[in-house]
Protein backbone atom coordinates (compact mmCIF):
# COMPACT_ATOMS: atom_id res chain seq x y z
CA UNK A 1 0.00 0.00 0.00
CA UNK A 2 2.68 2.44 1.10
CA UNK A 3 4.93 1.36 -1.78
CA UNK A 4 2.15 2.04 -4.27
CA UNK A 5 1.72 5.59 -2.98
CA UNK A 6 5.50 6.03 -3.13
CA UNK A 7 5.55 4.93 -6.76
CA UNK A 8 2.83 7.44 -7.63
CA UNK A 9 4.60 10.23 -5.75
CA UNK A 10 7.91 9.46 -7.44
CA UNK A 11 6.30 9.35 -10.88
CA UNK A 12 4.46 12.65 -10.44
CA UNK A 13 7.56 14.32 -8.97
CA UNK A 14 10.19 13.12 -11.45
CA UNK A 15 7.93 13.72 -14.43
CA UNK A 16 7.77 17.44 -13.58
CA UNK A 17 11.18 18.30 -12.12
CA UNK A 18 12.92 16.74 -15.12
CA UNK A 19 11.22 19.11 -17.55
CA UNK A 20 13.29 21.93 -19.03
CA UNK A 21 10.60 24.45 -18.16
CA UNK A 22 10.94 23.62 -14.44
CA UNK A 23 14.74 23.92 -14.52
CA UNK A 24 14.66 27.20 -16.45
CA UNK A 25 12.04 28.87 -14.26
CA UNK A 26 13.73 27.68 -11.07
CA UNK A 27 17.17 28.97 -12.02
CA UNK A 28 16.24 32.19 -13.74
CA UNK A 29 13.18 33.38 -11.81
CA UNK A 30 15.21 34.89 -8.88
CA UNK A 31 17.48 36.60 -11.40
CA UNK A 32 14.43 37.81 -13.32
CA UNK A 33 12.90 39.18 -10.10
CA UNK A 34 16.15 41.02 -9.33
CA UNK A 35 16.27 42.48 -12.84
CA UNK A 36 12.60 43.38 -12.62
CA UNK A 37 13.22 45.37 -9.43
CA UNK A 38 16.02 47.26 -11.21
CA UNK A 39 14.02 47.71 -14.42
CA UNK A 40 12.44 51.10 -13.53
CA UNK A 41 15.87 52.67 -12.94
CA UNK A 42 17.22 51.09 -16.12
CA UNK A 43 14.27 52.28 -18.19
CA UNK A 44 14.61 55.78 -16.80
CA UNK A 45 18.29 55.86 -17.69
CA UNK A 46 17.60 54.67 -21.24
CA UNK A 47 14.55 56.88 -21.70
CA UNK A 48 16.48 60.13 -21.86
CA UNK A 49 15.79 62.34 -24.85
CA UNK A 50 18.72 64.75 -24.36
CA UNK A 51 18.71 68.40 -23.43
CA UNK A 52 15.67 70.47 -24.40
CA UNK A 53 16.09 73.95 -25.83
CA UNK A 54 13.45 76.17 -24.19
CA UNK A 55 13.00 79.79 -25.26
CA UNK A 56 11.76 81.96 -22.36
CA UNK A 57 9.56 85.04 -22.58
CA UNK A 58 9.82 86.49 -19.06
CA UNK A 59 7.53 89.47 -18.69
CA UNK A 60 8.35 89.77 -14.98
CA UNK A 61 12.11 89.89 -15.46
CA UNK A 62 12.63 88.02 -12.18
CA UNK A 63 12.35 84.34 -13.06
CA UNK A 64 14.62 83.83 -16.07
CA UNK A 65 17.84 85.12 -14.45
CA UNK A 66 17.46 82.49 -11.73
CA UNK A 67 16.55 79.52 -13.94
CA UNK A 68 19.34 76.93 -14.01
CA UNK A 69 20.38 74.88 -17.02
CA UNK A 70 21.17 71.19 -16.61
CA UNK A 71 21.51 68.04 -18.71
CA UNK A 72 17.76 67.93 -19.38
CA UNK A 73 16.90 71.54 -20.23
CA UNK A 74 18.60 74.70 -21.48
CA UNK A 75 16.86 78.07 -21.10
CA UNK A 76 17.41 80.94 -23.55
CA UNK A 77 16.11 84.49 -23.21
CA UNK A 78 14.26 86.15 -26.07
CA UNK A 79 12.52 89.44 -26.72
CA UNK A 80 10.59 88.12 -29.71
CA UNK A 81 6.80 87.76 -29.44
CA UNK A 82 5.18 84.37 -29.04
CA UNK A 83 3.64 84.38 -32.52
CA UNK A 84 7.00 84.70 -34.25
CA UNK A 85 8.50 81.88 -32.19
CA UNK A 86 5.70 79.43 -32.97
CA UNK A 87 7.05 78.70 -36.44
CA UNK A 88 10.62 77.89 -35.37
CA UNK A 89 11.28 74.16 -35.61
CA UNK A 90 14.65 74.37 -33.88
CA UNK A 91 12.95 75.05 -30.54
CA UNK A 92 11.73 72.29 -28.24
CA UNK A 93 9.48 74.63 -26.30
CA UNK A 94 8.50 78.17 -25.41
CA UNK A 95 8.00 79.15 -21.77
CA UNK A 96 5.86 82.25 -21.24
CA UNK A 97 6.03 83.82 -17.77
CA UNK A 98 3.46 86.50 -16.86
CA UNK A 99 4.51 89.69 -15.11
CA UNK A 100 2.26 88.76 -12.15
CA UNK A 101 4.01 85.44 -11.59
CA UNK A 102 5.10 86.32 -8.03
CA UNK A 103 1.54 86.94 -6.81
CA UNK A 104 -0.05 84.44 -9.18
CA UNK A 105 2.29 81.46 -9.63
CA UNK A 106 -0.14 79.80 -12.02
CA UNK A 107 0.48 82.55 -14.61
CA UNK A 108 2.93 80.64 -16.82
CA UNK A 109 2.55 78.30 -19.76
CA UNK A 110 4.80 75.98 -21.73
CA UNK A 111 4.26 75.54 -25.46
CA UNK A 112 5.84 72.46 -27.07
CA UNK A 113 5.74 71.02 -30.56
CA UNK A 114 5.79 67.44 -29.22
CA UNK A 115 4.22 66.07 -26.05
CA UNK A 116 5.96 67.50 -22.97
CA UNK A 117 7.59 64.93 -20.70
CA UNK A 118 6.86 64.81 -16.99
CA UNK A 119 10.61 65.20 -16.37
CA UNK A 120 10.68 68.51 -18.27
CA UNK A 121 7.50 69.96 -16.75
CA UNK A 122 8.55 68.82 -13.28
CA UNK A 123 11.95 70.48 -13.66
CA UNK A 124 10.42 73.81 -14.69
CA UNK A 125 7.72 73.69 -12.02
CA UNK A 126 10.21 72.97 -9.23
CA UNK A 127 12.56 75.74 -10.32
CA UNK A 128 9.78 78.33 -10.67
CA UNK A 129 8.35 77.34 -7.27
CA UNK A 130 11.70 77.85 -5.54
CA UNK A 131 12.28 81.18 -7.27
CA UNK A 132 8.79 82.51 -6.41
CA UNK A 133 9.20 81.42 -2.79
CA UNK A 134 12.60 83.16 -2.64
CA UNK A 135 11.17 86.35 -4.11
CA UNK A 136 8.25 86.33 -1.67
CA UNK A 137 10.59 85.86 1.29
CA UNK A 138 12.76 88.80 0.18
CA UNK A 139 9.67 90.99 -0.16
CA UNK A 140 9.24 90.96 3.64
CA UNK A 141 12.55 92.84 4.05
CA UNK A 142 13.50 90.86 7.15
CA UNK A 143 17.22 90.36 7.59
CA UNK A 144 18.37 86.75 7.10
CA UNK A 145 14.75 85.54 6.84
CA UNK A 146 15.64 82.93 4.22
CA UNK A 147 18.49 81.66 6.42
CA UNK A 148 16.18 81.48 9.44
CA UNK A 149 13.56 79.52 7.51
CA UNK A 150 16.22 77.15 6.21
CA UNK A 151 17.53 76.53 9.72
CA UNK A 152 14.12 75.75 11.20
CA UNK A 153 13.40 73.10 8.55
CA UNK A 154 13.63 69.57 9.88
CA UNK A 155 13.25 66.09 8.40
CA UNK A 156 12.00 63.55 10.93
CA UNK A 157 12.86 59.88 10.39
CA UNK A 158 11.17 57.34 12.63
CA UNK A 159 13.19 54.13 13.08
CA UNK A 160 11.00 51.30 14.34
CA UNK A 161 11.71 48.46 16.72
CA UNK A 162 9.46 45.56 17.57
CA UNK A 163 9.08 44.29 21.14
CA UNK A 164 9.41 40.50 21.10
CA UNK A 165 7.71 38.00 23.39
CA UNK A 166 10.89 38.07 25.51
CA UNK A 167 10.44 41.84 25.99
CA UNK A 168 13.45 42.59 23.82
CA UNK A 169 13.56 45.19 21.07
CA UNK A 170 14.51 44.14 17.55
CA UNK A 171 15.05 46.44 14.59
CA UNK A 172 12.37 46.41 11.93
CA UNK A 173 11.81 48.11 8.60
CA UNK A 174 8.30 49.00 7.54
CA UNK A 175 9.32 49.27 3.89
CA UNK A 176 11.05 45.89 3.92
CA UNK A 177 8.16 44.23 5.78
CA UNK A 178 5.70 45.59 3.24
CA UNK A 179 7.78 44.57 0.23
CA UNK A 180 8.60 41.09 1.53
CA UNK A 181 5.00 40.49 2.60
CA UNK A 182 3.68 41.48 -0.81
CA UNK A 183 6.28 39.43 -2.69
CA UNK A 184 5.68 36.26 -0.67
CA UNK A 185 1.91 36.68 -0.92
CA UNK A 186 2.14 36.88 -4.71
CA UNK A 187 4.44 33.84 -4.78
CA UNK A 188 1.95 31.85 -2.72
CA UNK A 189 -0.91 33.03 -4.91
CA UNK A 190 0.99 32.00 -8.04
CA UNK A 191 1.94 28.58 -6.63
CA UNK A 192 -1.54 27.76 -5.35
CA UNK A 193 -3.09 28.67 -8.68
CA UNK A 194 -0.46 27.03 -10.88
CA UNK A 195 0.18 23.79 -9.01
CA UNK A 196 -3.45 23.34 -7.98
CA UNK A 197 -4.40 23.61 -11.64
CA UNK A 198 -1.64 21.09 -12.40
CA UNK A 199 -3.27 18.48 -10.14
CA UNK A 200 -6.66 18.97 -11.77
CA UNK A 201 -5.24 18.86 -15.31
CA UNK A 202 -3.26 15.70 -14.62
CA UNK A 203 -6.32 13.87 -13.30
CA UNK A 204 -8.49 14.98 -16.24
CA UNK A 205 -5.90 13.86 -18.79
CA UNK A 206 -5.45 10.45 -17.20
CA UNK A 207 -9.19 10.04 -16.87
CA UNK A 208 -9.69 10.75 -20.58
CA UNK A 209 -6.93 8.26 -21.45
CA UNK A 210 -8.58 5.66 -19.19
CA UNK A 211 -5.28 5.36 -17.32
CA UNK A 212 -7.02 5.83 -13.98
CA UNK A 213 -9.19 2.76 -14.55
CA UNK A 214 -6.04 0.65 -14.87
CA UNK A 215 -4.31 2.30 -11.90
CA UNK A 216 -7.21 1.83 -9.49
CA UNK A 217 -7.03 -1.91 -10.09
CA UNK A 218 -3.85 -2.00 -8.03
CA UNK A 219 -4.21 0.98 -5.72
CA UNK A 220 -7.10 2.54 -3.83
CA UNK A 221 -8.57 5.71 -5.35
CA UNK A 222 -7.84 7.66 -2.17
CA UNK A 223 -4.20 6.56 -2.23
CA UNK A 224 -3.96 7.46 -5.89
CA UNK A 225 -5.31 10.94 -5.17
CA UNK A 226 -2.91 11.47 -2.25
CA UNK A 227 0.02 10.27 -4.34
CA UNK A 228 -0.76 12.83 -7.02
CA UNK A 229 -1.24 15.64 -4.51
CA UNK A 230 1.97 14.89 -2.61
CA UNK A 231 4.00 14.36 -5.79
CA UNK A 232 2.97 17.71 -7.29
CA UNK A 233 3.34 19.37 -3.89
CA UNK A 234 6.94 18.18 -3.62
CA UNK A 235 7.64 19.86 -6.96
CA UNK A 236 6.41 23.18 -5.55
CA UNK A 237 8.42 22.69 -2.35
CA UNK A 238 11.56 21.90 -4.34
CA UNK A 239 11.17 25.06 -6.38
CA UNK A 240 10.64 27.25 -3.31
CA UNK A 241 13.66 25.74 -1.53
CA UNK A 242 15.87 26.35 -4.56
CA UNK A 243 14.57 29.91 -4.84
CA UNK A 244 15.34 30.46 -1.16
CA UNK A 245 18.90 29.20 -1.61
CA UNK A 246 19.46 31.34 -4.69
CA UNK A 247 18.05 34.45 -3.03
CA UNK A 248 20.21 33.80 0.06
CA UNK A 249 23.29 33.67 -2.17
CA UNK A 250 22.21 36.85 -3.93
CA UNK A 251 21.55 38.66 -0.65
CA UNK A 252 24.91 37.57 0.81
CA UNK A 253 27.28 38.07 -2.10
CA UNK A 254 25.62 39.88 -4.99
CA UNK A 255 23.72 42.62 -3.14
CA UNK A 256 26.74 43.97 -1.18
CA UNK A 257 28.64 44.21 -4.46
CA UNK A 258 25.98 46.26 -6.26
CA UNK A 259 25.26 48.66 -3.38
CA UNK A 260 26.85 52.12 -3.49
CA UNK A 261 29.96 52.44 -1.32
CA UNK A 262 28.33 54.97 1.02
CA UNK A 263 25.30 52.75 1.58
CA UNK A 264 27.49 49.67 2.12
CA UNK A 265 29.58 51.60 4.68
CA UNK A 266 26.48 52.76 6.55
CA UNK A 267 25.05 49.24 6.61
CA UNK A 268 28.29 47.74 7.90
CA UNK A 269 28.53 50.34 10.66
CA UNK A 270 24.86 49.95 11.49
CA UNK A 271 25.15 46.16 11.80
CA UNK A 272 28.25 46.52 13.99
CA UNK A 273 26.44 48.90 16.30
CA UNK A 274 28.91 51.71 15.61
CA UNK A 275 26.41 53.97 13.94
CA UNK A 276 23.31 55.23 15.66
CA UNK A 277 20.06 54.74 13.74
CA UNK A 278 19.30 58.46 14.03
CA UNK A 279 22.44 59.36 12.04
CA UNK A 280 22.94 56.22 9.95
CA UNK A 281 22.07 57.77 6.59
CA UNK A 282 19.70 60.13 4.88
CA UNK A 283 17.16 57.33 4.67
CA UNK A 284 17.19 55.08 7.73
CA UNK A 285 14.55 52.80 6.26
CA UNK A 286 16.81 51.99 3.31
CA UNK A 287 19.71 51.15 5.63
CA UNK A 288 17.51 48.87 7.74
CA UNK A 289 16.01 47.25 4.63
CA UNK A 290 19.31 46.42 2.93
CA UNK A 291 20.79 45.34 6.26
CA UNK A 292 17.98 42.78 6.70
CA UNK A 293 18.16 41.63 3.08
CA UNK A 294 21.83 40.89 3.58
CA UNK A 295 21.03 38.59 6.51
CA UNK A 296 20.84 34.93 5.52
CA UNK A 297 18.97 34.12 8.73
CA UNK A 298 16.26 36.64 7.91
CA UNK A 299 15.78 35.28 4.36
CA UNK A 300 15.79 31.63 5.48
CA UNK A 301 13.33 32.37 8.31
CA UNK A 302 10.82 33.98 5.95
CA UNK A 303 11.15 31.18 3.40
CA UNK A 304 10.72 28.63 6.19
CA UNK A 305 7.37 30.14 7.13
CA UNK A 306 6.42 30.40 3.47
CA UNK A 307 7.16 26.71 3.00
CA UNK A 308 4.86 25.78 5.88
CA UNK A 309 1.98 27.85 4.53
CA UNK A 310 2.71 26.81 0.94
CA UNK A 311 2.52 23.13 1.88
CA UNK A 312 -0.62 23.58 3.95
CA UNK A 313 -2.33 25.84 1.41
CA UNK A 314 -1.41 23.60 -1.49
CA UNK A 315 -2.62 20.44 0.21
CA UNK A 316 -5.88 22.14 1.13
CA UNK A 317 -6.60 23.50 -2.35
CA UNK A 318 -5.09 20.53 -4.23
CA UNK A 319 -7.55 18.18 -2.54
CA UNK A 320 -10.42 20.33 -3.78
CA UNK A 321 -8.88 20.50 -7.27
CA UNK A 322 -8.45 16.72 -7.31
CA UNK A 323 -12.10 16.19 -6.40
CA UNK A 324 -13.30 18.59 -9.10
CA UNK A 325 -10.87 17.15 -11.67
CA UNK A 326 -12.17 13.62 -11.11
CA UNK A 327 -15.75 14.75 -11.61
CA UNK A 328 -15.37 16.16 -15.14
CA UNK A 329 -14.14 14.94 -18.52
CA UNK A 330 -12.41 18.06 -19.90
CA UNK A 331 -10.88 21.39 -18.91
CA UNK A 332 -13.88 23.36 -20.18
CA UNK A 333 -16.26 21.61 -17.80
CA UNK A 334 -13.73 22.00 -14.98
CA UNK A 335 -13.80 25.77 -15.41
CA UNK A 336 -17.28 25.98 -13.95
CA UNK A 337 -16.31 24.12 -10.79
CA UNK A 338 -12.88 25.71 -10.51
CA UNK A 339 -14.54 29.02 -9.69
CA UNK A 340 -15.05 27.66 -6.17
CA UNK A 341 -11.25 27.23 -5.91
CA UNK A 342 -10.04 30.34 -7.72
CA UNK A 343 -12.36 32.80 -6.00
CA UNK A 344 -11.17 32.10 -2.41
CA UNK A 345 -7.53 32.36 -3.52
CA UNK A 346 -8.19 35.72 -5.16
CA UNK A 347 -10.05 36.90 -2.06
CA UNK A 348 -7.06 35.84 0.03
CA UNK A 349 -4.74 37.83 -2.22
CA UNK A 350 -6.96 40.92 -2.01
CA UNK A 351 -7.16 40.73 1.78
CA UNK A 352 -3.42 40.04 1.95
CA UNK A 353 -2.73 43.28 0.11
CA UNK A 354 -5.25 45.26 2.19
CA UNK A 355 -3.91 44.21 5.62
CA UNK A 356 -0.52 45.79 4.89
CA UNK A 357 -1.84 49.08 6.27
CA UNK A 358 -2.63 47.48 9.64
CA UNK A 359 -1.29 43.91 10.03
CA UNK A 360 -2.64 43.66 13.60
CA UNK A 361 -6.22 44.70 12.88
CA UNK A 362 -9.06 42.36 13.94
CA UNK A 363 -9.88 41.73 10.27
CA UNK A 364 -6.29 40.73 9.52
CA UNK A 365 -6.19 38.36 12.49
CA UNK A 366 -9.47 36.63 11.64
CA UNK A 367 -8.60 36.30 7.95
CA UNK A 368 -5.33 34.69 9.07
CA UNK A 369 -7.27 31.87 10.75
CA UNK A 370 -9.69 31.09 7.90
CA UNK A 371 -8.01 28.31 5.86
CA UNK A 372 -9.25 29.64 2.52
CA UNK A 373 -7.38 32.93 3.01
CA UNK A 374 -4.83 32.24 5.76
CA UNK A 375 -1.81 31.36 3.53
CA UNK A 376 -1.81 34.70 1.68
CA UNK A 377 -2.93 36.91 4.58
CA UNK A 378 -0.54 35.36 7.09
CA UNK A 379 2.45 35.65 4.77
CA UNK A 380 1.70 39.35 4.40
CA UNK A 381 1.68 39.78 8.18
CA UNK A 382 4.66 37.62 9.20
CA UNK A 383 7.39 40.08 8.06
CA UNK A 384 5.87 42.68 10.40
CA UNK A 385 6.70 40.52 13.42
CA UNK A 386 3.33 39.21 14.59
CA UNK A 387 3.03 37.00 17.72
CA UNK A 388 4.21 33.41 17.23
CA UNK A 389 1.02 31.97 18.72
CA UNK A 390 -1.02 33.44 15.84
CA UNK A 391 1.22 31.68 13.32
CA UNK A 392 0.91 28.38 15.19
CA UNK A 393 -2.88 28.63 15.47
CA UNK A 394 -3.17 29.51 11.79
CA UNK A 395 -1.02 26.53 10.78
CA UNK A 396 -2.95 24.12 13.02
CA UNK A 397 -6.29 25.25 11.56
CA UNK A 398 -4.92 25.09 8.00
CA UNK A 399 -3.54 21.55 8.30
CA UNK A 400 -6.60 20.33 10.21
CA UNK A 401 -8.77 21.76 7.42
CA UNK A 402 -6.66 19.87 4.89
CA UNK A 403 -7.31 16.58 6.70
CA UNK A 404 -11.05 17.24 6.67
CA UNK A 405 -10.99 18.39 3.06
CA UNK A 406 -8.98 15.44 1.78
CA UNK A 407 -11.38 13.04 3.53
CA UNK A 408 -14.32 14.61 1.69
CA UNK A 409 -12.40 14.94 -1.56
CA UNK A 410 -11.42 11.25 -1.47
CA UNK A 411 -15.09 10.26 -1.39
CA UNK A 412 -15.85 12.44 -4.40
CA UNK A 413 -12.73 11.22 -6.17
CA UNK A 414 -13.57 7.51 -5.87
CA UNK A 415 -16.94 8.11 -7.55
CA UNK A 416 -15.89 10.82 -10.02
CA UNK A 417 -13.09 8.91 -11.76
CA UNK A 418 -15.62 6.39 -13.07
CA UNK A 419 -18.12 9.01 -14.28
CA UNK A 420 -18.06 9.94 -17.97
CA UNK A 421 -20.19 12.13 -20.21
CA UNK A 422 -21.82 14.03 -17.38
CA UNK A 423 -21.40 17.52 -16.01
CA UNK A 424 -21.98 17.26 -12.28
CA UNK A 425 -23.15 20.25 -10.32
CA UNK A 426 -22.29 21.15 -6.76
CA UNK A 427 -25.37 19.35 -5.43
CA UNK A 428 -24.26 16.07 -7.04
CA UNK A 429 -20.75 16.43 -5.64
CA UNK A 430 -22.22 16.78 -2.16
CA UNK A 431 -24.26 13.63 -2.76
CA UNK A 432 -21.12 11.77 -3.87
CA UNK A 433 -19.33 12.90 -0.71
CA UNK A 434 -22.09 11.29 1.39
CA UNK A 435 -21.72 7.88 -0.21
CA UNK A 436 -20.41 5.23 2.16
Amino acid sequence: MTSNIGIIIRREYLERVSKKSFIITTLFMPVFMLLLSAAPALIMSLNTSGSKNIMVIDESGKILPQLENDETVRFTSTALPLDSLMGREDLDGILVIDKQIISKPEMLRLYTRDAASTELTGNIENQVERIVERERIESYNIADLSKILEEVKVNVTLPTSRITDENEATESSTILSTVMGMVMTFILYMFLMMYGQMVMTSIIEEKNNRVLEIMVSSVKPSHLMMGKIIGVGLVAVTQVILWGLLLSIISSFVMPAILPDTMATDIAAYNAGNLDAASAANNIEMVQMFSALGSIGYIIGLFGYMLLFLIGGFLFYAAINAAFGSAVDNIQDAGQLQMFVVLPIIIGLVFGISVVNDPSSPLAIWMSFIPFTSPMVMMTRIPFGIPVWEIIVSLVILYASFIATVWIAAKIYRVGIFMYGKKPNLKELIRWARYK
